[in-house]
């Protein structure tokens, strides 16, 4: 078991415990997470690496149009487009397209 793996079992399972009550679920609510949304990435030689600059372009394995993973705690949960935010025109978003389930995060 992963050490990830074993703190949401501990987590589930303590939730799990105190769900009955709703102070349970209100404690795993409070709990802050880090959510990521990957445009793509690269694999370089440590010789590619040394060598950029500023203005270097990195290619990266998304295409423009394909969707990027949004992943919370390192683990994909959804993907989405990217967007110019309605409200904040200086600002980027993320319009969620799919809602993606345990078995399907290596897909796709």
């Amino acid at each position: 078991m992963t050490p990830s793996s074993a703190l949401d079992e501990a987590l589930l399972s303590k939730a799990g415990e105190t769900l009955g009550s709703g102070a349970g679920l209100e404690t795993v609510k409070r709990i802050p997470v880090l959510l990521q949304v990957v445009l793509g990435s690269a694999s370089m030689p440590v010789s590619s690496l040394l060598k950029l600059n500023r203005g270097t372009v990195v290619p990266l394995d998304h295409r423009v149009g394909e969707p990027v993973d949004v992943v919370v705690n390192g683990r994909v949960i959804a993907r989405g487009e990217v967007m110019v935010v309605e409200d904040d025109n200086s600002r980027f978003g993320v319009s969620l397209t799919e809602i993606v389930g345990p078995n399907d995060a290596d897909a796709g």
